[in-house]
């Protein structure tokens, strides 16, 4: 009696991800979401029941004798997306390709449809979120009407097999996978049941007909999938589609992917006639001058594979509020506030009664580590008004203490640096092989860069006569490949 009650008692089901807790609770211990939990009737578990031996569909063979060729990624023909594929789309594979509302994804699958079926394969579009009329006007603007295309608009499961059955697409899309809807599940469309249930049909389908599809998702106010969890793991690749209501560029970022790299980024470029891909995108986040301006820097940022030049820029001005503001943008507002009080304390650079502001140029988000370096030249640089040399770039972590580390891939940045002009660069010891085209200043810490950069080889930055009180003795790693350790008693006070 009691073990009968105990299997059917109620369970509560997060709305959000699809995790059940015994109890009511205020806050999803899964997704973190607040008032999501509700209660939902819980299946009963019946004992495990004997499973009888089955015949298989088809006998296990050696690896070494399974045919590969059948399982070749084919090109979409939009380059940039399968730089971020491995390669193109796998026979049988699920990609999820998920982003905020506008980003560009229906214009960007649009574009995929059209290229495989000018290829040469019928493409099947579903839309649930708009009408035919309204797809075919947006593909007409785009220049992406092909007679192998096929439009159906309609959010029933039973009705896009049905298309699929008729048309016998070599590609299809269901833009999106929230607006279907099952009527062998529970909940409305978009619910945590509704997508578990149209996600794995559809993936059955691709597995056993070989055909790829490729699901648009809709994205939570934080950025992730929305729907369960569950979502991400059942599907092959999962693709985020990125970038700033405020500028043109788009970033397609690997997530997951079984068949290629994870770590992939590929640039595009959002146009009034569609989307094109960017293979060069360097340039699109510096800003070039004539002359050094105070405040600017520029590092190299690894995306994927991809070595990326970006410009930080910061701007400090005395404050005129009791707490001074720190303005971020494009940057990690943990690490800012780190460097900014390595800054303070090891650099003695003045920033306690200021206001700081730092950004990114051209809409780059800068997260990775290798970027700090940067970003206490370009604060230093604002607060003394001393322009850094426009032909440096800076790489390295700054720690704590103020130490300069290494970061990976030095070598193939400073590369990138070189084929866009540039000459020197500020990188931490035991960076490695360098290219002979670009001279490397070896910075232990972030005084000595500054050191560097004001051309004063022994004087610290900023110069002695600004400062109150002594520093012990620091080893300096001069322009020249020089090193240089203050004497004992030399250049102290008292």
């Amino acid at each position: 009696m009691g073990k009968n009650a105990r299997t059917s008692r109620p369970a509560h089901r997060c709305t959000e991800c699809g995790f059940e807790v015994a109890k009511w609770v205020g806050r999803c211990p899964e997704c973190q979401s607040w008032g999501t939990v509700v209660e939902a009737a819980a299946a009963s578990r019946p004992a495990l029941a004997r499973t009888t031996v089955g015949v298989p569909r088809s006998p296990a063979r050696p690896i070494d004798q399974v045919d590969i060729e059948a399982a070749r990624a084919r090109p979409t023909g939009v380059g940039e997306l399968d730089r971020v594929l491995g390669g193109g789309l796998v026979p049988g594979a699920v990609v999820l390709l998920a982003g905020e509302p506008g980003v560009g994804k229906s214009t960007l699958l649009l574009e995929v449809a059209y290229r495989w079926a000018a290829g040469g394969g019928p493409t099947l579009y579903v839309t649930g979120e708009e009408s035919a009329g309204q797809v075919r006007l947006r593909a007409e603007r785009t220049g992406n009407v092909h007679e192998q295309m096929y439009l159906a608009a309609d959010g029933d499961l039973a009705s896009v097999l049905g298309h699929v059955d008729a048309v016998k697409p070599d590609l299809l899309i269901v833009d999106s996978v929230q607006t279907v809807q099952s009527a062998d599940a529970e909940g409305t469309p978009g619910g945590v049941t509704q997508v578990r249930a149209v996600t794995t049909a559809l993936v059955a389908l691709a597995k056993e007909r070989g055909l790829p599809v490729v699901l648009v998702g809709h994205v939570t106010k934080d950025g992730a999938v929305a729907g369960p969890r569950l979502l991400e793991h059942l599907v092959d690749v999962v693709l985020n589609f990125e970038g700033d209501r405020h500028s043109t560029l788009r970033l397609v970022r690997g997530v997951k992917n079984r068949f290629g790299p994870a770590d992939e980024v590929g640039c595009f470029e959002l146009r009034d006639d569609g989307i094109a891909g960017v293979p060069d995108p360097s340039g699109l986040f510096l800003n070039r001058r004539e002359a050094a301006v105070p405040g600017t820097a520029v590092t190299v940022v690894v995306e994927g594979k991809r070595p990326l030049l970006g410009e930080v820029q910061a701007l400090v001005a005395r404050s005129a509020l009791a707490v001074p503001r720190r303005a971020v943008s494009g940057l990690d507002a943990a690490r800012v506030a780190m460097v900014l009080a390595v800054l303070e304390r090891r650099a003695r650079v003045s920033l306690a009664e200021k206001d700081v502001f730092t950004a990114t140029v051209g809409g780059m988000r800068v997260m990775e580590p290798a970027a700090d370096l940067a970003l206490a030249l370009a604060v230093a640089s604002a607060a003394r008004d001393m322009p850094v040399p426009s032909d440096i770039v800076a790489v390295g972590e700054v720690g704590l203490a103020g130490e300069v580390r290494r970061v990976t891939g030095i070598e193939r940045r400073l590369a990138e640096a070189a084929r866009l002009g540039f000459t020197r660069a500020l990188v931490p010891p035991d960076a490695g092989v360098l290219p002979p085209e670009v001279r490397g200043i070896v910075v232990p810490d972030v005084r000595s860069a500054l050191d560097v950069l004001t051309g004063q080889r022994d004087a610290p930055w900023p110069p002695r006569s600004s400062r109150r009180g002594a520093s012990g003795p620091r080893r300096l790693r001069l322009a020249g490949g020089a090193s240089a350790r203050p004497r004992p008693g030399v250049g102290r006070s008292g």
